[in-house]
């Protein structure tokens, strides 16, 4: 009937290797709060006293405590009042000075971070989605669909935003016996099954992954650079979890440093689009609503009309964009100084180490539960904030969901939510459709808080063992209609 909807969103002919399949079950509940009234609704016990939503990547909303430097440079820029007097610390009101003048501190962070220079002219800042850039690399009009190679699993955001645009998935599969790692050979079957039905145009790579926790190597970058540089094809790099590098040793590349280490041909040719976002990493500010783009490549005859692309769409909020250059220039220890007068630039780098530890002590937190129970595996969290552990279920379990008209993971989210108050989101809704005995979970690592903590550790597999993992006694134990 011609009405938009998540379902027609994603609809594709049968016969098309581009189809998107994952049709949500879970997805419209988890962006509101009415989710924890309605699985606890008043005067209805239940054995958990609050929801929580780990299959979210706001980290606030999972006890994740909001710097206190950035919330102080906030309320300076938007009440300059306060630079008159103590009531803010001195470094603070250095700050908001520097702020209400002229800065590149988005261009200075790149350059830092990656050892080369960066353009100002080529960073445009966003409110922190991909619908802006989409629109640069599907084009209006043309005879065939535009398409991009997208990693299974992954962010679902992204793919609606495909195919709001009108664009089609190609997806390549990550394979966890493989380390979630991106692999050549699958990138160049995804190119061969996709010619003939859609234009490619792009490749989207996660970086660090989402759901995944893999990080990629320099190497593995370089590969798939010149992959890129063989198919013709613009990389969009989303590395908005670049600032959460949890397993030991790790180091965060960029997709631009490796590009520009490649030399020529490599580093003058292949376009690149780099994401960051407030929203997610160590910040996670999510409801200010603000990131940035920068553009490497691309054709210099382009810009005016890219810059009126980007003007046309929204932009980040004011405190979005104050929020931003915190982000890219945080406070680091020893500046300008460790004097009294300067205390709260300790204070945010204190704040910020204190939240990593955090994130890596509930990341063996959690790997011990898991590695405690049987019919559960997981590969090792790298970076970013989402765990995504493997659940094998029994066939007599798969007969049981099936008869039910349901997925066995999406079944077991239902039942977490309802009985353990734990919503986590289940393998299907990520891409994961190979494979019923063998599906996942996207669970966020980010609860940081005493209390949180022991709830999700605890209650998190206590039903897992109860119900799924013995699952010849499922039929009986679940009266789930």
């Amino acid at each position: 009937n011609g009405s938009l909807s998540v379902k027609t969103l994603n609809l594709r002919p049968n016969n098309n290797p581009c189809n998107y399949p994952t049709q949500p079950t879970l997805m419209p509940t988890l962006n509101s709060n009415w989710f924890a009234c309605f699985f606890r609704p008043p005067g209805v016990k239940k054995p958990y006293k609050q929801v929580l939503n780990l299959s979210s990547g706001d980290p606030q909303a999972l006890s994740l405590k909001p710097l206190t430097f950035v919330r102080q440079v906030l309320a300076g820029c938007l009440y300059p009042t306060l630079l008159h007097g103590d009531t803010l610390p001195a470094d603070v009101r250095q700050r908001v000075q520097k702020l209400l003048g002229e800065c590149h501190s988005i261009s200075d962070f790149i350059s830092r971070r990656d050892g080369v220079a960066s353009d100002p002219d080529n960073i445009y800042i966003t409110n922190g989605s991909t619908a802006t850039l989409l629109k640069l690399f599907v084009p209006n009009g043309s005879s065939l669909q535009t398409g991009v190679l997208t990693p299974e699993p992954s962010y679902n955001g992204f793919k609606f935003a495909l195919a709001a645009q009108g664009a089609l998935v190609v997806p390549y599969y990550l394979r966890e016996e493989q380390g979630w790692a991106v692999q050549l050979d699958e990138l160049h079957r995804a190119v061969l099954t996709a010619k003939g039905y859609c234009n490619l145009m792009a490749l989207y790579v996660i970086n660090p992954g989402n759901p995944t926790g893999h990080v990629q190597t320099k190497d593995s970058i370089k590969d798939v650079i010149r992959f890129a540089a063989e198919e013709r094809l613009i990389i969009m790099a989303d590395e908005v979890y670049q600032s959460c590098m949890i397993g030991e040793g790790m180091e965060f590349c960029s997709y631009k440093r490796a590009l520009m280490e490649m030399g020529a041909p490599y580093s003058n040719m292949v376009e690149l689009a780099s994401i960051n976002s407030i929203s997610k990493g160590l910040m996670g500010e999510c409801g200010l609503r603000g990131g940035y783009v920068e553009l490497v490549n691309f054709d210099p005859s382009m810009k005016q009309n890219i810059f009126k692309l980007f003007s046309a769409m929204p932009c980040a909020s004011l405190m979005g964009q104050i929020a931003l250059h915190v982000m890219v220039d945080p406070p680091r220890p020893g500046q300008p100084s460790k004097t009294f007068l300067f205390k709260m630039t300790e204070l945010c780098f204190q704040e910020i180490q204190s939240n990593k530890r955090a994130i890596i002590n509930n990341v063996r937190r959690t790997l011990g539960v898991l590695n405690s129970l049987p019919a559960i595996t997981w590969q090792p969290v790298m970076g970013g904030m989402f765990a995504f552990p493997r659940v094998s279920f029994s066939q007599a379990a798969i007969n049981y969901s099936q008869e039910r008209g349901q997925e066995p993971d999406v079944m077991y989210c239902l039942r977490l939510l309802e009985d353990e108050g734990l919503c986590f989101l289940p393998g299907y809704e990520l891409g994961m459709t190979e494979g019923l005995e063998n599906t996942h979970l996207q669970g966020c690592v980010v609860v940081l808080t005493t209390n949180l903590a022991e709830e999700y550790v605890t209650h998190e597999f206590s039903f897992d063992e109860l119900i799924l993992l013995r699952c010849n006694t499922w039929q009986k134990n679940i009266n789930y209609q």
